[in-house]
This record gives structure tokens, sequence and C-alpha cells, in this order.
């Protein structure tokens, strides 16, 4: 049964369905899932433990509650505002996190093609400022999402065909009014936003390897691109689903759903559990820390 608000034509609740066409097999697909959440929390506040900054990957594991809830106990019910909460918080922070890895592109382009200006050109308050502004962009041009949503007439249906909120689901699967304008901005702030950082990334890696490769051999080119490596894996892990998932929403419609659907969770689950890993194998400093830590535990007990 549909669940609306007669007075203004809103619904009060969505029911998300989960993944469409294994709705049988949603419990045994949660013991991974679950899994994954839980070594992502791990991980992330060992990070935070050791290296005590902050991480955009603890806040966008949160809404995994959501969906082990409707994968074990077939809670589907989610208010009308906790879901478009949800779709601000997952698009501004998966926005912010394309601008934190756009910022560790330009560090190591900074270090590599100008390593005698490295200190000069990023001083803090250049790196607090840099912050700021990822925070600031990814908070205020994904505010408008809600709204947007907010001001559709639901006719249609209040069954979302996915695990989560999400702003494309919304607009493709329920929304009965014209949704053109929404669905401009939205393409806008995503090229402004993912599209300009991975371009960006691009072009600081064109220019990071013809710098490496035009160093004399005593530098070691290669060991010189090897403190890329990390970065390199976190791009590959946090682009490839986001990028595979836009395009699906835009030009996918031979994608069978449940695969779209897999592919959109491994882009909220994979990158917080692998990205402690990837920082804390590459990075020596992260490592050392690490070991210290733990040694200082065993040392307590």
């Amino acid at each position: 049964m549909l669940d609306y608000n007669r007075s203004n034509l809103q619904l009060t609740t969505f029911l998300l369905l989960g993944i469409p066409g294994l709705e049988d097999a949603h419990l045994w697909i949660s013991i991974p899932f679950c899994l994954v959440y839980l070594l992502s929390l791990m991980g992330n506040v060992a990070l935070l433990l050791i290296i005590k900054t902050d991480l955009a990957d603890l806040t966008l594991t949160s809404t995994l509650p959501k969906i082990l809830s409707l994968f074990w106990f077939n809670d589907r019910e989610i208010y009308f505002e906790a879901c478009l909460t949800q779709v601000y918080f997952i698009h501004s922070l998966s926005t912010m996190e394309s601008g934190f890895i756009l910022a560790m592109a330009f560090d190591r382009f900074v270090a590599i093609c100008h390593p005698l200006r490295h200190s000069t050109i990023l001083t803090p308050a250049v790196i607090v400022g840099l912050g700021l502004l990822i925070v600031f962009r990814g908070a205020v041009l994904l505010s408008p999402h809600p709204f947007l949503l907010r001001w559709l007439s639901y006719c249609k249906t209040n069954v979302i065909s996915h695990t989560y909120c999400e702003f494309m689901a919304l607009i493709k699967l329920i929304a009965c009014a014209e949704t053109r304008i929404r669905r401009a901005y939205s393409l806008t702030v995503a090229f402004l936003t993912g599209g300009v950082d991975f371009i960006l990334i691009i072009c600081s890696y064109v220019l990071i390897l013809y710098t490496a490769f035009h160093l004399p051999p005593k530098e070691a080119p290669l060991k010189t691109l090897g403190t890329c490596g990390s970065h390199v894996c976190v791009i590959l892990v946090s682009y490839t689903p986001a990028f595979f998932s836009f395009l699906t929403h835009r030009f996918g419609d031979h994608v069978a759903p449940h695969v779209h659907i897999f592919v959109a969770n491994i882009y909220l689950l994979v990158p917080p559990l692998v990205n402690p890993i990837i920082y804390g194998v590459r990075t020596k400093k992260i490592r050392n820390r690490f070991l210290k830590f733990f040694n200082f535990s065993k040392s307590l007990n």
C-alpha cells in the first residue's frame, strides 16, 4: 500500500526493495556485507587513532546498518525525510572523497615535479584551505538535491528497487512530474565534481609520468613512481564502481538490475575497507605508526 500525505501529495515513507531478483538470498548476501562493514569500521578507527585525521569513509558506511536491517529483518520501510537525508550524505560525502583524492594527486604532482618547492607550495595554511574548500564544495553543491526531491509529487509507487536511497533511483523510478531540470542539475554537479576531479587527476599523472621518465637513471624513475602506488589503487577502487553506477543510470538500460545494485553497494563497501589497508601497507609513516601503536597496546596488556 502507498502511504501518502493527501494534503500535499507527498509520500511519508518509502519501501526499499533490496537487490531485485535476489530477495531470497538477502540473508546470505548480508554475511559478507556485515563482515566488510565491521572490518571497515575497525580499519578506519585504527587509522584515525594512528594519524588523527578525519575520513569520509566512516560516514559512507553509515548506510550499512539500514541495509543489514533490510536483509536480516525485512525492514524495508524508511521515512521520507530519512531517505532524503541519506541521499544528501551519500552524494555530498562521495563528492568530498573525490575532492580529497584530487588533493592527494596534486600533492604527488608537487612532490615529484617540484620537490624543492613542496614545503613552500603546500604550506599548512594551504592544506587547511584546500580541505575546507573540498568540504564546502560537497556540502553546498549537493544541498539542493533533497529539496529537488522533496518538491516532487510521487504518483507511481513508493517501492525503491535499491538497498538505499539514491537521487537517480528516486527520479527514474518514482517521480511522475517533469524531471529534466533536476536531471540536468544532477548531471552538471556530477561533471563539475567527480568528472572534473578525474580529468585533473589524469592530467596530474600525465605530468608525473613525463617528469619521472625524464629523470636521470640514478634518480630511479620507477622508485619515484612507486610512491604513487597507494594513491593509484585508491583511484581505481573509488572511481571504477562510481563511474559504472553513474553510466548505468544514464545509459545502461540493458544492464541487469541486480548487477547495477551490486556495483552500487561495492562503491559504498569496498573503498572504506581497502583504503586503510592500502595506506597502511604502502605508506611508511602510517605503517611505522601502526606498528608503534600495536606494540604500545600489546605492552599495556
